[in-house]
């Protein structure tokens, strides 16, 4: 029975906002819960767009966080196919595109992102598409097929993790596979030129071509349709279609509005402490649009993955309840590319470390790569190494100086290093 004595509003119907209603009812709240999404799907994981649900290796209705009927039975209310134009923070209320204003005690934004767009001529053709949405994945996976049935060309412009991931799905339909990649190695600024080619080596052997160096400066086409994409050097690449993934953006024109703390760039954001809470103490954010204070690497942060979803909806719950919020979680990603699977541990940004220490077979893609500054550890990626996720976080959070040669040897047990 819901006692309506206070009214918790979520605005943003993904991961982080659909486990943070679940947290919510399991520790106890028994006040009103409304959950807000401008999508019309139900509340989904990101990971099946561009990996099992795009491959073929999942059902679409894997990547639904709950079943339909699960929110009507504890007594959230789904507001779904609704953007929220308005937040008046002065009397506690939320407009909804219909009009309708909704009063809350407490908020928790989990806008998300949004993809960035290529700035170019011709990104109005009909094979210009975006992967950020379960609708973009649904039409992106039948255009797969449907290039690799005609043996078609795809170009991807950029080589991040959801470049790779969507050419892998695209070489696994046969379809031809091109790669625009300003950087001179794909996931450049995640992994540093060390790791890159390990990457390159990779889809270049199941087919892939890159062009580095390069940007996409016109798609052109007729009657609507993509026929080629042109590059800042003047070459003309063959396609069919054309996927732009050139990061995200998050999604914070609300909040911006409101007159809520931002994060400086190049960052951005919303700002949060490490309890979630923005500059207003009865709103909190969560997820890919939250840039947290974190109380262990003691630095702001801002994480577009999974599991900062997974967790950090969860977390931001506990703290609109008014418990005690610390949330310190080590960053952690994954990715699944043909046979070559990883997890990603940590933060490591470019010029913050000055080592980079591998253990194991890199040329055989069986290997944990670390970063390390000074000899502590600040990140690890075990690629087609598992189980050992639990030991690089412990190495992170230790923050003792390791041993290089002891961490590249494996026959010193991680768990002995930290």
């Amino acid at each position: 029975m819901v006692d309506a004595h206070q009214t918790f509003v979520i605005v943003g119907a993904g991961l982080a906002g659909a486990k943070a209603a679940e947290t919510l009812r399991s520790e106890g709240f028994t006040g009103r819960v409304i959950l807000i999404g401008d999508e019309r799907d139900h509340p989904y994981e990101r990971p099946p767009l561009s990996k099992g649900y795009l491959t073929g290796g999942a059902d679409r209705d894997s990547a639904f966080v709950q079943q339909a009927p699960w929110y009507a039975e504890h007594d959230i209310e789904l507001h779904l196919g609704q953007p929220v134009v308005g937040l008046h923070r002065a009397d506690r209320t939320v407009t909804l595109g219909d009009g309708t204003n909704l009063h809350y005690d407490k908020l928790l934004l989990t806008t998300g992102s949004e993809p960035r767009r290529l700035d170019i001529p011709g990104t109005d053709l009909a094979g210009v598409h975006h992967l950020r949405r379960l609708a973009h994945a649904d039409r992106l996976k039948n255009v797969l097929a449907s290039l690799g049935r005609e043996n078609g060309h795809l170009v991807i412009a950029g080589a991040g993790w959801i470049g790779l991931e969507v050419a892998a799905a695209a070489r696994g339909y046969g379809a031809e596979v091109t790669i625009i990649e300003p950087a001179p190695t794909p996931l450049h600024s995640v992994l540093g030129p060390e790791l890159g080619a390990v990457f390159t080596d990779l889809h270049a052997e199941h087919g892939v071509r890159f062009q580095f160096g390069r940007r996409l400066t016109e798609i052109t086409g007729q009657d609507g349709m993509v026929l080629a994409a042109i590059t800042d050097d003047g070459e003309e690449h063959p396609a069919h279609d054309v996927l732009a993934a050139i990061g995200a953006a998050p999604r914070t024109a609300l909040a911006e509005s409101s007159g809520l703390t931002m994060a400086d760039p190049p960052l951005g954001g919303i700002a949060v402490d490490a309890s979630l809470r923005t500059s207003d103490p009865d709103i909190f954010a969560a997820g890919d649009v939250a840039a947290a204070d974190h109380p262990l690497l003691g630095q702001r942060l801002r994480v577009e993955h999974w599991a900062n979803a997974l967790n950090g909806g969860p977390a931001a719950a506990r703290a609109m309840l008014g418990r005690e919020v610390s949330y310190d979680r080590i960053p952690y990603f994954f990715s699944d590319q043909y046979d070559l699977g990883l997890e990603f541990s940590g933060h490591a940004a470019p010029g913050s470390y000055d080592q980079v220490v591998c253990r194991g077979d890199v040329g055989k893609r069986q290997f944990i790569a670390f970063w390390l500054r000074e000899g502590r550890v600040l990140a690890g990626m075990n690629v087609n190494v598992w189980d050992v996720t639990e030991a690089i976080q412990h190495l992170i959070r230790s923050g003792r100086p390791v041993d290089p040669d002891a961490l590249a040897d494996p026959a010193v047990p991680l768990s002995t290093l930290g």
